[in-house]
């Protein structure tokens, strides 16, 4: 395994994240456990969750994921030796209003959101606490262009940051993160941690893949500079970069079969270019999965490339993505393809 720096912190995690979203809807609490075992034993030290889990969010399995994360805690006593990543829900506009009656960035929700997580997870800290996404109305979400609302009425991100620093006074989180935000929402979360000398955040997850490389613009140089690396979700597009979904085939159980108004990464340049993108990985004799993780893995402006998995045989291909190097030909290629559907799926 290949360990990177967190941030400005004295934490190193492990190339490979394990996401753990399927925990609760596509995996029992027992094929749960399996994973993180498998991942333990690969050199896995980093395990993200949110208390939104699992993933298609209800009220039935809100929360199951960092349960069953709990458990195995206190089954493998285990804790200590992950870093361990949750996030707290921002507003969802009634899609998500089973989470205290709909979420908010503020002293009372982010504080009952953090107690109910540590619960769940039956710890008494969090090493990266993340806001899942803004409080405000922008570009998130497979939206390109930011339309302003200038009547919004939202918590202010300073608010927001003065609590997640007196959840580090009080001992009950480490280290501060963000999800799903952009270059504008970054910038804040530094200059008021500047001027209120509080802790800057240190990663920003947010979704990066073959189809969405649009984390290259403008938040790729942050990254760098700032020293508040990439966690990239959805590495494979839901799945669609293993190629699996290619001529209609709809595997049975795959989560794109399940779920099938999840079309993030299934219109018809996405097809196109994940169609290009297979053949590339045959003709080199790799798989499609193989070159779309690869590919992230290399980035210098990634910390840690979140997979998930629903079986012990995606997890071992995804985690064994490590040992593969990418020469200049294959990435030249990648960057035809690219300049050919380019963010065919934001």
């Amino acid at each position: 395994m290949i360990y990177k720096k967190l941030g400005q912190t004295d934490l190193k995690t492990s190339l490979i994240c394990l996401g753990t979203m399927t925990f609760g809807q596509q995996n029992t609490e027992a094929q749960a456990h399996q994973q993180m075992d498998m991942a333990r034993d690969h050199g896995i030290n980093f395990f993200d969750t949110a208390e939104l889990y699992a993933i298609p969010p209800s009220s039935e399995t809100q929360g199951l994921t960092e349960s069953y994360i709990g458990s195995w805690f206190r089954k493998q006593a285990q804790r200590n030796n992950i870093i361990l990543a949750s996030k707290a829900a921002g507003p969802g506009a009634g899609w998500i209003d089973h989470i205290r009656g709909g979420p908010r960035l503020n002293r009372d929700h982010l504080t009952r959101a953090l107690e109910a997580s540590l619960k769940r997870l039956q710890t008494d800290y969090i090493d990266l606490y993340q806001i899942h996404w803004p409080e405000r109305s922008t570009n998130y979400f497979g939206v390109l262009g930011y339309q302003h609302n200038a009547e919004e009425q939202v918590i202010a991100i300073e608010e927001t940051l003065e609590v997640l620093n007196d959840f580090i006074v009080a001992g009950k989180i480490r280290h501060i993160g963000i999800s799903n935000e952009t270059p504008w929402g970054v910038m804040q979360y530094l200059m008021h941690a500047e001027k209120n000398n509080w802790p800057r955040i240190v990663s920003i997850q947010n979704p990066y893949n073959l189809l969405n490389r649009s984390f290259e613009i403008g938040l790729s140089e942050m990254a760098i500079r700032e020293q508040v690396g990439l966690l990239a979700y959805s590495p494979l597009g839901f799945g669609a970069l293993t190629g699996k979904y290619l001529n209609n085939q709809q595997p049975a159980d795959a989560r794109l079969t399940l779920f099938p108004d999840y079309t993030r990464y299934s219109n018809e340049n996405g097809i196109a270019a994940t169609r290009a993108y297979a053949k590339l990985a045959r003709e080199n004799n790799l798989t499609t999965t193989q070159l779309a993780l690869a590919f992230i893995n290399q980035q210098d402006f990634l910390t840690a490339n979140i997979i998930g998995a629903t079986n012990l045989d995606q997890l071992k291909e995804n985690i064994d993505s490590v040992n593969i190097k990418l020469g200049e030909e294959i990435i030249d290629a990648i960057n035809i393809i690219h300049r050919r559907y380019t963010i065919p799926c934001p």
